[in-house]
């Protein structure tokens, strides 16, 4: 099928034309991430595996061979000096994006790793679950700081606002949890949403929420520990 390519396809957003195909992967591709500069891109795959590619030349840079199971996400952090992955395996990983070697292996879930994403200063690592737990770990000692529970169904969103002191999450059952990542505590279920809710992310001011679910709607929420603005959109 057109769609199942396994590749990666660079665009110029102004003119519309092509500008690298990233082949390389042998199985789907299921997370694509720039670096800071643009010039490189960091891709995930069900092939177990995660790449890095220069943009300019189309060239793989190097593969991120570890993980025993599919990838869910990889993510690169803002300074570009590390790359972070989770996995069916139920772990997630911490690479050195230059040389490609791992730095570190993230254990603690008891099933599929769904998502991950760094804080905006590349200093802390979210990883959410299908076990419907999320964890906090720390960058450097890579230590777990917190671990969320309060979610009934697996997690398949998390992400941090912009100062990096809380987290939200986006679970299949229906709702949205706002965290505080020094207590560990809920701060606000967010409730409204009639089936799973499957994204969710803050502005960048961090004092409103926007989140996406399978019942077709996307609900703004505003950060007063997060009341409900008044309708969907």
């Amino acid at each position: 099928k057109q769609w199942y390519q396994r590749r990666v396809r660079v665009w110029d957003v102004e003119t519309g034309v092509e500008m690298a195909s990233l082949q390389g992967h042998s199985a789907e591709i299921i997370s694509i991430q720039f670096n800071s500069l643009g010039d490189k891109v960091v891709t995930g795959s069900f092939d177990n595996t995660i790449a890095i590619w220069d943009v300019e030349t189309g060239h793989k840079i190097c593969s991120l061979i570890g993980h025993r199971g599919e990838i869910s996400n990889a993510v690169i952090s803002y300074d570009d000096a590390l790359i972070a992955s989770g996995s069916m395996d139920k772990s997630c990983k911490i690479w050195d994006s230059r040389s490609g070697q791992c730095l570190e292996t993230l254990y603690g879930h008891t099933d599929e790793v769904l998502d991950i994403s760094f804080d905006h200063r590349g200093k802390q690592l979210l990883s959410v679950s299908a076990d419907a737990t999320a964890r906090v770990f720390e960058m450097g000692s890579y230590k777990c700081l917190s671990t969320f529970v309060g979610h009934e169904r697996e997690i398949s969103k998390g992400t941090f606002n912009p100062s990096g002191k809380r987290v939200a999450t986006a679970s299949s059952d229906k709702t949205v949890r706002i965290w505080d990542i020094n207590s560990g505590k809920c701060l606000q279920t967010l409730e409204g949403h009639t089936d799973e809710v499957f994204s969710c992310q803050f502005n960048y001011s961090g004092d409103m929420l926007i989140s996406g679910s399978k019942d077709n709607t996307c609900r703004l929420w505003r950060d007063s520990h997060a009341a409900k603005m008044a309708e969907a959109v």
